[in-house]
């Protein structure tokens, strides 16, 4: 594939996790503590902390699509093997690994609190498992590209 297209694609996906990701936060995360009160009125009192702390945790996820972005539109100008990939793959992989621990810590916290349910607390630790992947796999990639670049820089050098 093509250098442009693949930077189109990755920026197409970037704009749609955005998208995804707002609906999320902002139309069904609100409609779902709604019925969640309704079904259960002992949560009532936490709705807004668990909004407020959900809101929270997805500003790291769009500070990553940013960067995400950048690193779509260098790959797009063929500079795809540089350091400023690697740092921005590295500081990807920093903000998933804050932002996992500070959703993981959260929880434990809401279901020591009582604010939580125990099949919650379960099914958010999916989450915190993927949260962990994304980390470590960024950090891989950031690895990776960082000695890719170092090869690339020789190379250019030798020539």
């Amino acid at each position: 594939m093509e250098q442009k297209a693949l930077s189109r694609w990755l920026k197409l996906i970037l704009i749609g996790l955005g998208v995804c990701g707002l609906v999320v936060h902002f139309l069904i995360l609100p409609l779902l503590g709604r019925s969640l009160v309704e079904s259960y009125p002992e949560f009532s009192c936490g709705r807004w902390a668990w909004l407020f702390f959900l809101w929270l945790a997805g500003v790291p996820c769009y500070a990553a699509l940013w960067l995400g972005w950048r690193i779509a539109t260098n790959i797009g100008r063929d500079r795809s093997f540089t350091s400023e990939n690697a740092r921005a793959l590295k500081r990807i992989s920093q903000m998933a690994a804050g932002d996992t621990l500070y959703f993981f810590v959260g929880n434990v916290v809401f279901l020591l609190l009582k604010a939580s349910r125990p099949e919650v607390a379960l099914v958010s630790f999916l989450l915190v498992f993927a949260g962990a992947a994304i980390a470590v796999a960024s950090a891989a990639l950031s690895h990776l590209t960082l000695k890719a670049a170092t090869l690339q820089e020789q190379s250019d050098l030798t020539i």
